[in-house]
């Protein structure tokens, strides 16, 4: 089972996150400092659990928006960091494939702060 959070800012307007079942486990909003430009100052959270991670990747790589928007989520083996079209997937631990996720979230303008998933 895969853990994460979701910001629900962070989903193209007008897209749906159907077709993965989640199990939703808290949902908050939260002020929050350190923004990129369009982003807003408050955000809410769903913090989740899912069973297939590859599919729910696949599903979040098409609908979050762009610029500088972001997901991940983890299981004790293995993480998945996705951005809009574009998906990583590697072993906890491997530090080169984690700046490489990093590297291109910085290339899309995320604050350096904001890259700061689960190791």
């Amino acid at each position: 089972m895969y853990d994460g959070v979701l910001i629900l800012e962070s989903l193209k307007v007008g897209t749906e996150l159907d077709g993965v079942p989640l199990t939703v486990t808290k949902v908050s909003r939260q002020a929050v400092s350190g923004t990129s430009v369009g982003q807003p100052a408050v955000w809410s959270l769903l913090e989740f659990e899912v069973e297939r991670g590859e599919d729910l990747a696949e599903v979040l790589a098409g609908v979050l928006d762009s610029p500088g928007w972001y997901a991940d989520f983890h299981d004790e083996h293995e993480i998945f960091v996705i951005f809009p079209g574009r998906v990583f997937r590697y072993r906890r631990g491997d530090d080169a494939a984690r700046e490489e996720a990093k590297e291109f979230g910085r290339g899309l303008a995320i604050p350096e702060a904001q890259l700061d998933w689960t190791r």
